[in-house]
């Protein structure tokens, strides 16, 4: 039988919003007076949602439908398909884009990450088009590229008609989304530090420094404490739109806010459902992966004891007013007698509240530990090659 020990004792919860009227066919139409259309707010790196409003309402995502353009380009870097120094050339229809942009001419090329960059921080229309010619030869090829991956992600509630977002011309129908799937796309987005790191920044040059770029997001922008990103929409019939992420501590956020009226109040209503995650949630780190939660007593080895290790990280998500009988509970052996292998098992971490099991993780040795003595010799001829 093992022992354990207590190491330490563990803590959000936000009231979810009453649901909004659903809007009339063509323009949305958003409830008189309401702050936002839709919302949800979850952690960022479980997804468990902590409030939401309408999430599964569809809406125009405006400029946050590029959120899925630089997804499948980052993507496409990951499996090796592309390089972030790759050129991207600027069609004669890319370089009229209007909206945000940074201003591509024609031929004009870029490296992959430039465009990408410019995207994230300045919004840029021309950049996302000639990014989607780039990775999938035209702009409609890459539309398709785009409904694709929200199926694959689950994305139900999304249709995509454009890499960029802009309003629908005569004719033409708008990209729809929801406040759920945005939160769907804004994790997978956030797995790359690249992306992170552009989306965290106020402002950057492009085209060697010529042009000044304003990242769009006011809670980057040293608006909010610990903003990390990620990207905003607007236009008229989707109002005012941000999807935003932040981290306090152990704890990461996301936000997606929809149809608000203001630019305020899309970065109010996103900094009001944060700081309720934060306020009534807390991330408990049990273990760490390759982190040690204690050290095994070893008998008749070259060393005294051997340090446990988590085999993964074990984190909790857990309300701050219920989380004080949470308990993280090593169990580990007494003693173990030499030779210990690296990477034997030696027991586990749980962690329990009350009688019940919130999660546990194996521990395994960080060493090897060569027996002394006569059982030496066991170690020795384990270790000496076979004929």
């Amino acid at each position: 039988m093992g022992w354990w020990t207590t190491i330490a004792a563990a803590g959000l919860g936000c009231a979810l919003g009453v649901a909004a009227p659903a809007g009339a066919r063509g323009r949305p139409a958003a409830p008189p007076n309401a702050a936002c259309v839709a919302y949800e707010v979850a952690d960022l790196d479980t997804g468990t949602v902590l409030a939401e409003k309408d999430a599964h309402r569809r809406w125009p995502p405006a400029s946050m439908a590029k959120m899925m353009t630089v997804l499948i380009a980052m993507e496409r870097v990951e499996s090796g398909a592309a390089t972030l120094e790759e050129p991207v050339r600027t069609s004669a229809w890319a370089a009229h884009m209007g909206g945000s942009q940074v201003y591509l001419a024609q031929g004009e090329t870029f490296p992959l990450g430039e465009m990408l960059k410019a995207i994230m921080i300045a919004s840029a229309n021309d950049a996302a088009v000639a990014v989607a010619e780039h990775v999938a030869g035209s702009e409609p090829a890459f539309v398709t590229l785009m409904n694709e991956r929200a199926k694959q992600l689950g994305m139900a509630d999304t249709l995509y008609q454009t890499p960029h977002g802009l309003p629908p011309g005569p004719g033409q129908q708008p990209d729809l989304t929801s406040a759920h799937d945005l939160v769907i796309l804004g994790r997978a987005l956030a797995r790359f530090p690249e992306v992170m790191q552009w989306a965290a920044t106020p402002s950057a040059g492009f085209r060697n420094g010529t042009l000044a770029m304003m990242n769009t997001n006011h809670l980057v922008r040293g608006g909010y404490p610990g903003a990390t990103g990620l990207k905003t929409g607007y236009y008229a019939e989707a109002g005012f739109e941000v999807t935003a992420t932040a981290t306090r501590g152990d704890m990461s956020v996301i936000a997606a806010v929809l149809g608000c009226p203001t630019k305020q109040a899309s970065f109010g209503e996103a900094a009001r459902l944060m700081n309720e995650a934060f306020a009534s949630y807390r991330v408990l780190v049990a273990a760490r992966r390759g982190a040690s939660v204690g050290e095994v007593p070893v008998t008749g080895g070259a060393t005294t004891g051997v340090k446990a290790v988590a085999t993964e990280d074990l984190r909790l998500l857990l309300k701050r007013a219920d989380d004080k009988a949470v308990q993280v509970e090593a169990h580990l052996p007494r003693l173990v007698a030499a030779p210990v292998l690296r990477r034997q098992a030696l027991g586990e971490v749980v962690v329990r509240q009350g009688d019940r099991e919130l999660g546990r993780v194996p521990v395994v040795a960080d060493a090897d530990v060569p027996a002394t003595g006569w059982l030496s010799w066991l170690w020795n001829r384990r270790e000496r090659p076979q004929p």
